[in-house]
Parts: structure tokens; sequence; C-alpha cells
């Protein structure tokens, strides 16, 4: 990636929504090189996708947490989580604890229900989210000489 992909990506992760037009006239190029330019950048799968970022309190999903396991089956835990309406991300990582599941849902009731519900696969640990910051602009690294 040379500088003007890299001001592609970054522009793109401001606002998905932009035209090729205007995309073409941040980054000083013509309209057909920048689409050339981001079509590239798709088939590489730099870009793999355009994304609409949602406010969860409008879609009434007041309740953020971050839930913790010491979990008895990651595989069971995580069809479980795939198939829960409330489960944002799941990972599976390494250490004491094995897997994190970030969740939006309604009300402290439900967090509960989903708690109990996802006992059988492990231990959790629950962390409701009180406040929270999102990068929304990911720098590419350096291109080496």
């Amino acid at each position: 990636m040379d500088h003007i992909d890299k001001e592609i990506v970054k522009e793109l992760q401001l606002n998905a929504k932009i035209s090729m037009k205007e995309l073409a006239e941040v980054v000083h190029l013509s309209s057909p090189a920048v689409i050339e330019r981001v079509r590239k950048l798709e088939e590489q799968q730099v870009i793999v996708g355009y994304h609409a970022h949602i406010d969860f309190k409008k879609i009434d999903r007041h309740i953020s947490a971050i839930i913790l396991f010491e979990s008895k089956d990651c595989k069971a835990l995580t069809n479980f989580c795939h198939n829960h309406p409330d489960v944002l991300e799941c990972y599976r990582v390494a250490g004491e604890i094995s897997y994190i599941v970030k969740l939006a849902t309604h009300s402290v009731e439900s967090l509960e229900k989903f708690i109990d519900a996802s006992m059988p696969y492990g231990t959790p640990s629950t962390n409701i989210v009180l406040s929270s910051h999102e990068k929304n602009v990911i720098e590419p690294f350096p291109v080496e000489d």
C-alpha cells in the first residue's frame, strides 16, 4: 500500500458512504483511478466490507457487557454465542480466561438470562460497560522502503 491507498482506507473508515467522486477529490486523483484502487483494495481484502455504525441505545439495547469465561466446552460456547441475538462479538483467547463475549441487551434481567443460559458452558465473570471509546480509524503500518 502506498500513501494514496492509505489515505483512501482512512477516508473510507471515516465515511464508508463517501462517493467515489468526493474520494477522488480528497486524494487528488481522477474518479476512475480511485475506483480502480478501491477495487484492488477490495480484491486484496484490505477492505472487507462497509458497515453502518449503530447506536445501541436507540434500538433498545441499553446494557452492554463484557463477559469473561473459564470455558468447559469452547465449541459449545461458540455455538451458543453465535446463535444468541444479544452477542455482538466473541473471542476465544489463550490464558486463564478462554473466552470473551461482548453483548448488548435491553435490560439487566435479559443480561441475567444470558448469564444463566451460558453457565453450562463455563464460569462467567460479567463486567457491565459504563462507558467506552472505539477507534473509528485504524492507520496501516508505514510502508517500508
